[in-house]
């Protein structure tokens, strides 16, 4: 099946004036809580790398396919959209996983890391929030044979492990970097 993006202003059949738009306004609108900063992460990556023009798909083996380059997004946040006692520790999920293929249709034998680099994405804004401010993210570009390399059968690593083997990058160099790590 082919996926087609929704033209947001596409009303929804029997409900007068109701719109897509609408809905997503309503489904999607805190884009703090993990799941929704998860996605807009996987968004942004895209946006940066030109690669938005067909719609996301859900739980493919890789979040972003960028020309033969596969691409594993990663999002974290110091602050939640619920109310806490301290800032969140950064950590991210690097575990090996069994995959599923949503052109083939078929899942993978075994657990692998199956994406050929990882962008690491976190908001660091703690006062003044705004997540849809470019401003306040940071993003980390690492091969996943680095990661491999380094970290091995490890399941997730922290802020501070991940800083030794990846520069910070702004917004505007993430589609340099990959371009440079995959010329």
């Amino acid at each position: 099946m082919t996926k087609v993006k929704i033209n947001p202003n596409s009303l929804v059949l029997g409900i007068e004036k109701c719109t897509v738009s609408d809905f997503w306004a309503w489904a999607y609108s805190d884009i703090l809580s993990n799941r929704n900063r998860s996605i807009f992460a996987e968004f942004l990556v895209a946006f940066a790398l030109d690669v938005t023009n067909e719609p996301r798909v859900e739980w493919d083996a890789v979040d972003i396919q960028y020309g033969n380059i596969a691409i594993e997004v990663k999002s974290a946040a110091y602050v939640q959209s619920w109310e806490q006692r301290q800032y969140s520790t950064i950590r991210f999920d690097i575990s090996k996983k069994r995959s599923w293929n949503a052109k083939t249709n078929e899942y993978s034998l075994g657990p692998s890391r199956y994406s050929d680099c990882y962008v690491f994405c976190v908001y660091v804004q703690t006062e003044n929030v705004n997540i849809l401010d470019i401003n306040g993210w940071r993003f980390y570009v690492v091969p996943t044979t680095t990661i491999n390399e380094v970290f091995g059968e490890q399941k997730s690593i922290a802020l501070n492990r991940l800083k030794e083997i990846s520069k910070e990058i702004n917004y505007g160099e993430i589609k340099k970097t990959i371009d440079l790590i995959y010329s």
